[in-house]
């Protein structure tokens, strides 16, 4: 008799699902689909399919099937989290458990650099309190064009690897094109599609059903502003961070390259 998952014992999933242990994932878990190897984070998932998004944005819908995907290399049946209101088990704004009463870690050589001001107020929003207890220092670069001269003087290595959030990084781009002159074993360069990080937030959060086209040779944000009735950008965005609270009020692309980003550091050898 053929074995493996599609090759299951004849009394039914409940039986192969008692076969590989349980993982809870939450959105922007890196998972691998096992009968395709296709790998991504997740996006959503639900009693029968789970919503993957590759490295390129690529995103695939798979039958949610017992033993048929793998979290850190281990073969599982994927869960949602369980709820609980024990303290104990909170979990931050990011979506991993609380550490309670923990201090900040000394300060890693990694770093993790964003290209501007927003990007930096959004990450901490979010990922402030895992930054802080693995030790990263998110520092901001004024624009991805400043790269090269940060390079050269942070010197990455094997001890001190770097990961850039990049904003507009798609095929053709003046960014994409920026990442591969950097390209390097202690490098790490991932980002967003979008123009701008105000778009990493989902639009309902903003109080909008989508974000507008602006056409291009206008600023993006002078367009969005006018096109929202907007008078003081500055106002705009601290209300559009100050509603955002938790992951799930991002965009999946964000929170899938900032996880990736915060592995990337966080494997450096101390």
């Amino acid at each position: 008799m053929a074995r493996g998952i599609l090759g299951g014992p004849v009394d039914g999933p409940r039986r192969v699902a008692a076969q590989y242990p349980d993982i809870e994932v939450r959105a922007g878990t890196a998972v691998v689909h096992r009968g395709s190897k296709f790998r991504g984070r997740l996006v959503r998932m639900n009693a029968n399919e789970v919503e993957l998004a590759g490295e390129t944005g690529l995103v695939r819908v798979f039958p949610l099937t017992p033993g048929g995907f793998a979290v850190d290399g281990t073969a599982c049946n994927l869960v949602r989290p369980r709820p609980t209101a024990t303290p104990s088990l909170a979990t931050t704004a990011s979506g991993s458990r609380a550490v309670a009463g923990a201090a900040a870690r000394v300060a890693r050589a990694a770093r993790i650099v964003v290209e501007g001001v927003h990007d930096a107020e959004l990450v901490e929003k979010v990922w402030g309190d895992d930054l802080r207890l693995e030790g990263v220092v998110v520092e901001r670069l004024d624009g991805l064009d400043h790269l090269a001269d940060y390079l050269q003087e942070f010197r990455p290595g094997p001890t001190r690897r770097l990961g850039v959030l990049a904003d507009h990084l798609v095929p053709g781009s003046k960014e994409s094109r920026i990442a591969a002159t950097v390209a390097s074993p202690h490098v790490l360069v991932t980002g967003t599609p979008y123009i701008d990080v105000w778009a990493a937030v989902r639009p309902k959060i903003a109080g909008i059903e989508a974000w507008p086209d602006i056409p291009r040779g206008i600023p993006w944000k002078d367009g969005v502003c006018a096109a929202l009735g907007v008078d003081d950008p500055r106002a705009f965005w601290r209300h559009l961070l100050a509603s955002v609270s938790t992951y799930a009020d991002l965009e999946v692309e964000v929170v899938g390259a900032i996880e990736q980003l915060i592995d990337f550091v966080c494997a450096t050898p101390e």
